[in-house]
């Protein structure tokens, strides 16, 4: 079975369903069926050969989940093209992909300037669709490891990679999603973050089951909050940053959301006190998931009723099907309950590799498990708990100290929005554990009091040195702090 067989299935079970409510009009199962069979036909007649690539770099639309629709039916590759990357970045990508075709928005014409492949934008879809009208769906011959998409990704250090995802990778996913979620024809999932992203593996699950996608009217959390609030959002994913915004939106109250049931924040961890004032606000509905782009989204699951013990509010969930989540040490053993080492995993999630880069590959997957690169412990509930990437643990004094650990209890100070905790070289430590803090609007906090703040909670090993404020913390663009951006500044400052 392919992923897209899941959406076949319900386009025929609810074939008057409302699949997509856009701002510019509504589009049944039907109707979106027929359209992606007849566009995936184009896509054949544009390139026959199966398995080719076909980046899409557009914003989210009804236009955007139809053509990613269309090339998981054609038995090609995507390669999702992010609309606020850069030409630079743009190009690096294609180049190393080679699509054959490319599809876009008008607006993201700039951004494939000079880049090789067919072009076909989103505004001459309908053209597409028309020319292949009444097309049958496509049957695929291919294996449950051939690669379904290619994702690119780098964390917020490093060169980005091509993750190649295979089709059993998503079928995985997909199962999860239903079984974990309880998705039905009834849910309407917000598209708040990014197709290319993180959304885009809630966009066949939702569909499986007969619910519809809601895209917004604009972006930014104000535009969130008018599609649950008058356009029936039930459920949606976004990281925890929109989560903040949407909570510091003037007026706003869980009134603003009368029909949620599952809010799903990802993309960066939440700290425990942070947590429980969004749960405070949104009530009993927030849930997380940890994966990476190498085992896309759901390793682990934590629900919204595994946040109801006070004892989970740092964790990140048990193990969902079809996969197996372990910690290692370094020298490759399998550690017992409760010891901490790098977070492992194999089964049907993990990737195939890397695109074109088999030594990291082979560097990445060892006998059969992925390095996820995460440190981490499970518990003797079967819990993950997190405590930092690998190359963020600071070593200081011989001591190591997991920068989220200090990042939890800045949390907990009222004035603070969000920190980022790195090491920076010093002469006695080793490393000197600093951190860079985001206050909230309209509150203040000194140097001196922040440490102080910390120190009472974890101890003097732990407590940073320095604290860099800054008025904005560079993110991504999905939103994610860039911690070496951040070290850099805080380099810079420390040189003046």
């Amino acid at each position: 079975m392919f992923p897209i067989d899941f959406f076949w299935r319900a386009a025929d079970r609810w074939p008057g369903n409302i699949a997509i409510d856009a701002p510019d009009g509504t589009v049944t199962y039907r109707v979106l069926a027929e359209r992606v069979a007849a566009l995936a036909t184009a896509l054949q007649a544009h390139d026959p050969a199966p398995q080719s690539r076909v980046g899409i770099c557009a914003g989210n639309s009804a236009a955007h989940l139809t053509v990613l629709l269309a090339v998981l039916a054609s038995g090609k590759i995507w390669v999702p093209l992010n609309p606020k990357s850069t030409p630079f970045e743009i190009r690096r990508i294609v180049d190393a992909t080679e699509p054959s075709i490319l599809v876009f928005d008008a607006d993201c014409a700039a951004l494939l300037d000079g880049a090789p492949g067919e072009r076909i934008a989103t505004h001459a879809l309908d053209a597409e669709i028309l020319r292949h009208a009444g097309a049958a769906r496509p049957v695929l011959s291919l294996g449950r490891d051939d690669t379904q998409a290619i994702k690119f990704t780098g964390g917020t250090t490093g060169a980005p990679k091509g993750v190649m995802q295979p089709y059993r990778a998503w079928v995985a996913n997909i199962v999860n999603q239903i079984h974990v979620w309880g998705f039905d024809e009834h849910d309407r999932y917000v598209v708040a973050a990014p197709v290319t992203h993180g959304t885009s593996t809630y966009v066949v699950p939702i569909l499986a089951q007969g619910g519809c996608h809601v895209i917004m009217d604009g972006s930014g959390a104000e535009a969130v909050r008018t599609a649950f609030r008058e356009r029936g959002g039930s459920i949606a994913f976004m990281p925890p940053t929109l989560i903040y915004m949407l909570m510091a939106l003037p007026g706003a109250s869980r009134a603003d959301y009368p029909y949620l049931r599952r809010l799903i924040y990802g993309g960066a961890p939440m700290p425990a006190e942070k947590l429980r004032v969004a749960r405070e606000f949104f009530g009993p509905v927030m849930a997380t998931t940890y994966g990476q782009t190498e085992a896309p989204q759901l390793l682990t699951v934590m629900r919204p009723e595994d946040f109801e013990d006070p004892a989970n509010l740092a964790a990140v969930g048990r193990t969902t099907w079809f996969s197996e989540v372990a910690i290692m040490s370094p020298e490759g053993t399998l550690l017992p309950t409760g010891e901490v080492g790098e977070v492992v995993a194999r089964g049907d999630l993990v990737m195939t590799g890397y695109w074109r880069l088999p030594e990291l590959t082979a560097k990445t997957i060892v006998d059969g498990w992925l390095h996820t690169g995460d440190r981490g412990l499970i518990d003797e509930r079967g819990f993950l708990y997190l405590k930092d990437r690998l190359r963020d643990v600071v070593i200081t004094g011989g001591f190591n100290v997991y920068p989220i650990d200090v990042e939890n209890a800045l949390g907990q100070h009222p004035a603070v929005h969000e920190s980022a905790v790195f090491g920076i070289p010093d002469d006695k430590w080793g490393e000197a554990v600093q951190a860079a803090v985001q206050l909230r609007d309209g509150c203040a906090a000194t140097e001196d009091e922040l440490i102080a703040h910390v120190r009472a909670r974890l101890g003097p090993v732990q407590t940073p040195k320095r604290i860099h404020f800054l008025a904005s913390l560079p993110r991504s663009t999905v939103g994610k702090v860039l911690k070496t951006s951040v070290r850099d500044l805080a380099l810079a400052q420390t040189a003046s």
